[in-house]
């Protein structure tokens, strides 16, 4: 088996650590969902409105629009319907 050059190391890894930290990045980019108005991410815990067409608006983009949003909803966290809620049955 050869040696390994860690200098060599030092060299190749920031470019490659620079790569995979964008191609993450990228990916989780891609199934975010953002406002149409402003192209911000909403938060969680967010009221966002939905237009006819489907398309999302922070409350920043419908305060400025208040006629903009028919629905509106609440952002969800990624653990949202994996988590479990413990509920008392006792009797009193």
């Amino acid at each position: 088996m050869a040696e390994w050059d860690w200098d060599q190391l030092d060299d190749v890894a920031p470019g490659l650590q620079v790569a995979l930290v964008r191609r993450a990045v990228d990916r989780g980019d891609a199934g975010r969902e953002r406002c149409y108005g402003c192209r911000r991410t909403p938060l969680v815990g967010e009221r966002v409105y939905l237009d006819q067409a489907g398309s999302v608006y922070c409350e920043l983009c419908r305060a400025l629009d208040p006629e903009l949003g028919l629905r509106s909803r609440l952002v969800h966290g990624p653990e949202f319907g994996h988590t479990m809620r413990l509920t008392d049955h006792r009797v009193a």
